[in-house]
Formats: structure tokens, C-alpha cells, sequence
């Protein structure tokens, strides 16, 4: 399900930068009618379209979550209360942490037969999967590692990969990324 705090947070940073929506879809190649949906809370915003957005405001994905306090202090989150996407019916996300730009926690769960994107992908970073039940293959520029409860792998985000689940079950895995990623 999506939080609404995506589409508020989407027409905020929209309007800081004074664009209309047909100016923001055609420095997306989105459109419109799709990113007033998404504004509105009607549709969810794929993975892609939330990496589009990202990128054309100069900030990280978790941005278009929630505005991120600064950190002087601890901050508890709690189930329920969190932020979660789920881009393009893949795999869904909760977000861990309170943003602070700096780290991203992610708790990922992907149904069986499911992948976190469609192709394999690449972005700036450093990002450890860690398996909390079911089966994870991560696929990463050609390799495959095959991951039950317990195990992690940490890699290098600049190199494609992405996530699956060859398994029966719904895989859950906790997906830590530095610095969150656009």
C-alpha cells in the first residue's frame, strides 16, 4: 500500500521548485496525468518512475518518503508507522530508518516468482542484503548467489544486480544502502 506522504511529498517538492506537472513530466519523461495520480495518492509510482524523480530533484528516493529531521537526536519507528512503497507490485518496502541522507534501511518482503526490478540495475552506492526468512538469489552482473536466513551479501551498487525469489515462500530480508540512493 501506498503511504500518502509520497504524492504530498512529491506536490511539495514540485511546487518549492515552481513546476507544473506537464514542466515536471517533460524533465521526467513522465507524464501528467500519471504524476498527478501519484500526487493524489490514485496510483502507485514504480520503482523507475520513484528513481526518475529522485534524480531530476537532486535527491535520494527516501526524500520522497517523508521530510527528513535532522539527527541530533535518536528517533524510534515502529511498525505501522513507517513509510512503505510498493514500486511496480514487486516487492514491498518499510522503511527502517528515519531519514537522515546518510543511511537507508529498507525491510524488504518479495512473494515467490517476484524480482525488485525487471532488469538488472545500477546506482551509486554500497548495499548489504541480509536474509531474514524464505529464499533471496541475488543476481549480480552475471553472478548468482543464493541466500537463505542468516546469510548477506554486501556489494558494490554500481555494478547491475537485483533481487528474486525462486523460492515457494515470501522472502523477507533487511536492505541496508549508503548513501540512500537517487
Amino acid at each position: 500500500m501506498l503511504r500518502p506522504m509520497i504524492g504530498e511529498r512529491l506536490k511539495e517538492l514540485r511546487t518549492t521548485h515552481k513546476l507544473s506537472l506537464r514542466d515536471l513530466g517533460s524533465a521526467t519523461g513522465l507524464s501528467a496525468t500519471l504524476l498527478s495520480q501519484i500526487e493524489r495518492g490514485v496510483t502507485n509510482p514504480s520503482l523507475k518512475t520513484l528513481r526518475l524523480l529522485a534524480d531530476h530533484f537532486g535527491k535520494s528516493i527516501s526524500t520522497l518518503f517523508e521530510t527528513s529531521p535532522s539527527m541530533d537526536t535518536a528517533h524510534v519507528t515502529r511498525p505501522g508507522e513507517r513509510s512503505s512503497i510498493d514500486p511496480d507490485g514487486l516487492v514491498h518496502y518499510e522503511r527502517v530508518t528515519y531519514g537522515n541522507g546518510k543511511l537507508e534501511v529498507l525491510h524488504g518482503r518479495i512473494q515467490p516468482g517476484e524480482a525488485s526490478s525487471d532488469e538488472l540495475w545500477s546506482h551509486e552506492a554500497i548495499e548489504c542484503a541480509y536474509v531474514l526468512s524464505g529464499e533471496l538469489v541475488a543476481e549480480v552482473d552475471g553472478e548468482v548467489h543464493r541466500l537463505g536466513p542468516g546469510d548477506a551479501i554486501t556489494l558494490n551498487s554500481t555494478t547491475p544486480h537485483r533481487y528474486v525469489n525462486e523460492g515457494e515462500e515470501a522472502t523477507e530480508y533487511l536492505l541496508s544502502v549508503t548513501p540512500p540512493t537517487p
